[in-house]
This record gives structure tokens, C-alpha cells and sequence, in this order.
């Protein structure tokens, strides 16, 4: 499942995390982390960038989520935060 840049956003605010927290947690650079969470359209090419910090938002606790005419979302865990 591919993450918007407004899911990296929301993911992001959920956790209280900075966009230098989330570079590191998901070992990306700096860059790809700010660009992850800008681009409305994320090029094919951060793929791999994408699925880390899909993957840090996941360890930490985010669920993914599709919603019914609002686009993709957020949310914890039960249990977290």
C-alpha cells in the first residue's frame, strides 16, 4: 500500500514526531522526509523511501487507513500513544 504525502502528514502530527525524527526513524535523509510529506504526487522512484517510512509510522504504532470520501488516513493503535 502506497502513503499519500497528506498520511505521512497526519502520521507525522499524530505522533508529535518533527520531520528530522521522522529522517531518522525511518533512515531516510532529511530531504525524503520533507519532500515524503509535500509532493501531492510522490514520483514512482521513492518507493523504497516511502515503504521505510511507511514502515517507522507502523513500529511506532499507525494504522493506515482508507475512509469513505474523505481520501486515506491515520490513526493509532489501540492501545498507543
Amino acid at each position: 500500500m502506497m502513503i499519500s504525502a497528506a498520511q505521512v502528514r497526519e502520521a507525522r502530527d499524530l505522533l508529535g514526531w518533527r520531520t528530522p525524527m521522522l529522517a531518522k526513524r525511518a533512515s531516510v535523509g532529511f530531504e525524503i522526509a520533507l519532500r515524503a510529506q509535500k509532493d501531492p504526487g510522490l514520483p514512482a522512484t521513492m518507493g523504497l523511501e516511502l515503504r521505510a517510512i511507511r514502515d517507522a509510522f507502523k513500529r511506532a504504532g499507525v494504522i493506515f487507513i482508507e475512509t469513505d470520501g474523505e481520501g486515506p488516513g491515520v490513526r493509532l493503535q489501540k492501545g498507543e500513544g
